[in-house]
C-alpha cells in the first residue's frame, strides 16, 4: 500500500470520490474549493494498493483551539485490512508536527466509533443532523425597521468587512466543547456559502443565512452559516433570513436542505424544528492526545 498527498486535480478527484463513497450524505467540497482551502498545515492523503485507490484522509489543525484534526476514510469494501490504521497514523504525525497536544476526529457510525476507540479516543461533543423538504415556501415575516437584506452576490465585499465584528462574535458563540479559532482567510473560503443572504443595519452585517448547492446532487444543498449578532438576538431576524433562503431552494428547484447544528445550540435546533427541519443523525467529535502511541 502507498500513501501519498494529493498533489493533481486527479488527486483531488480521487479524494472527493472516496468522501462521496464513505459520506454520501454529505455535500463533498469541488476540486477548486478543495484548493482555496488548501494551506502549509492541510495534508490531503489517498492510500492506493495496486494502483487502485482504497481510502483517504485529511489532517489539519483543528477548527477548535489546542489540537489537530484528522479524518481517515476507507470505503467499506477496503476495510478490516490495515489501510484505516496506515491512514490514521500519517495523518497523526502530520499533526504531531504541528507541534499540537492533542488530536480529535468525527464518526458517525458504530464502527467508526469502535475503531476510534481502540485508539484511546474519547467522546467529547457532538452534532446533529437536520433535513428539510423543499416545497411551497411561505413568505418570512417583517424584520423590525432599518434593517435592510441583501445578497451576497449583490455586495460580495461584505463578507470580508463583516469578519472582525461579526464574524468574530458569532463564532465566539458556538457552543462546543473547545473555542473556535477561525483566521480571516477561513472565514472567506470555507465558511462562505455559495449563496448567502444578509441583514444589513447602518451599512454592517448583524445577520446571515444562506446554502451550499451540491455539485454532485444538484437537488440538495446544505445550509451555511445562520448567525445573528448578539445585539439582534431575539428579533426574529434568524427565522426570517431562514425563509428567504427556504424561498430561493423553492425557486432554484433544489428538494432537500440539510444542515449541522451543535449539540448545544439548543435555540437554533428549535428554530429548524420550527421551519419544519427533522433530525437525521448525530455525528460524535472524539480526542486523544498526541502523540498517536503514547
Amino acid at each position: 500500500m502507498q500513501l501519498s498527498a494529493c498533489v493533481t486535480d486527479e488527486d483531488y478527484e480521487a479524494w472527493r470520490a472516496v468522501r462521496i463513497e464513505v459520506e454520501p450524505g454529505e455535500r463533498t467540497a469541488t476540486v477548486a474549493e478543495l484548493r482555496a482551502q488548501d494551506s502549509p498545515t492541510r495534508l490531503l492523503l489517498l492510500a492506493r494498493t495496486d494502483g487502485t485507490v482504497v481510502g483517504s484522509g485529511l489532517a489539519d489543525r483543528s477548527e477548535t483551539a489546542g489540537g489537530g484534526f484528522v479524518l481517515p476514510r476507507v470505503p467499506s469494501q477496503h476495510r478490516r485490512g490495515g489501510v484505516g490504521t496506515a491512514l490514521l497514523r500519517t495523518l497523526a504525525d502530520h499533526c504531531a508536527g504541528l507541534g499540537v497536544p492533542s488530536l480529535r476526529s468525527r464518526v458517525d457510525d458504530a464502527g467508526s466509533l469502535a475503531f476510534a476507540e481502540r485508539f484511546g479516543f474519547a467522546e467529547v461533543d457532538r452534532e446533529v443532523e437536520q433535513v428539510r423538504s423543499v416545497g411551497d415556501e411561505p413568505p418570512p415575516s417583517a424584520l423590525p425597521g432599518g434593517i435592510e437584506v441583501v445578497t451576497l452576490d449583490e455586495h460580495p465585499d461584505l463578507w470580508a468587512v463583516c469578519f472582525d465584528r461579526f464574524g468574530t462574535e458569532v463564532l465566539a458563540d458556538f457552543a462546543l466543547h473547545a473555542p473556535l479559532e477561525i483566521t480571516a482567510e477561513q472565514w472567506n473560503t470555507s465558511w462562505r456559502g455559495e449563496h448567502v443572504f444578509l441583514a444589513v443595519h447602518h451599512g454592517e452585517v448583524i445577520g446571515c443565512a444562506g446554502l451550499s448547492r451540491d455539485a454532485d446532487q444538484p437537488e440538495r444543498a446544505e445550509n451555511a452559516l445562520t448567525a445573528v449578532r448578539r445585539d439582534w438576538r431575539g428579533h426574529g431576524i434568524a427565522a426570517h433570513l431562514k425563509r428567504r433562503t427556504l424561498q430561493y431552494a423553492a425557486a432554484e428547484g433544489l428538494r432537500e436542505l440539510y444542515t449541522w447544528t451543535q449539540a448545544g445550540n439548543t435555540p437554533m435546533i428549535r428554530l429548524n424544528e420550527r421551519l419544519g427541519y427533522v433530525r437525521r443523525q448525530t455525528s460524535i467529535t472524539v480526542e486523544r492526545d498526541l502523540p498517536l502511541d503514547a
